[in-house]
């Protein structure tokens, strides 16, 4: 199975940091939020890795060339100046993830999730929720005890890593479009399983989050 490391957007909120820097180059304990993920989706057995690219996207590429330091093929897909959004990046990138299932991890998140757990074998996507954080207290989506992912209260938070399977996409045209009607849809017709992952998992989306988290790991 390959895997898509989410990589192009900007990283407004985290203001000055991501002047200069792209937001997955930003580090923690000593190592780029990206290449943690690297090393870890390596770890796993993900050899194949698919990058999007946009804001600063060439320090990206110069940073991680064509084979990562674990061995792994990474290949890029540019998205110019303007960033597709998570669900056009995906479909601009479909080209270099098919036939099958693929792994989707946005590169701006920090977690111990263990990828070698995340199976979907029944339905055509599987999504990693989380319980709500504070600044996201309302969620995403709900979770039947069956697995089914639905929306019915109490919502959790999606955590940026799902498997997914090309079908979700189809009729979805290429261009700017986010992942949430894709999800909406996928949900309305049975096709999303999922489960809640209660370990360490943060979205390193503003200044007070990177410092919470680099602080955490004591650095």
């Amino acid at each position: 199975m390959k895997a898509m490391i989410l990589a192009a957007g900007r990283g407004r909120r985290l203001e000055g940091l991501t002047v200069d820097t792209p937001k997955p180059l930003l580090k923690v304990g000593g190592e780029s939020l990206i290449e943690r993920h690297l090393r870890r989706l390596a770890g796993a057995g993900f050899s194949e890795i698919v990058i999007n690219l946009s804001y600063l996207g060439d320090r990206i590429r110069n940073k991680l060339g064509e084979v990562s330091r674990w061995g792994q093929t990474l290949t890029y897909s540019d998205e110019g100046s303007s960033a597709l959004e998570t669900g056009g990046g995906i479909i601009n990138a479909l080209p270099l993830l098919k036939p099958g299932p693929f792994l989707i991890v946005n590169a701006d998140i920090f977690t111990e999730f263990d990828f070698t757990t995340l199976r979907c074998e029944n339905r055509a996507g599987h999504l990693v929720l989380v319980p709500n954080p504070p600044e996201h207290e309302y969620g995403d989506f709900g979770l039947a005890s069956s697995g089914m992912v639905n929306m019915k209260l109490p919502l959790l938070t999606y955590s940026g890593i799902a498997i997914l399977s090309p079908e979700i996409f189809h009729g979805f045209v290429p261009g700017h479009r986010p992942l949430r009607p894709i999800l909406d849809a996928a949900i309305a017709q049975k096709m999303l399983e999922g489960s809640c992952y209660m370990g360490m998992w943060s979205d390193v989306g503003t200044p007070d989050r990177l410092i919470e988290i680099r602080e955490t790991c004591g650095v």
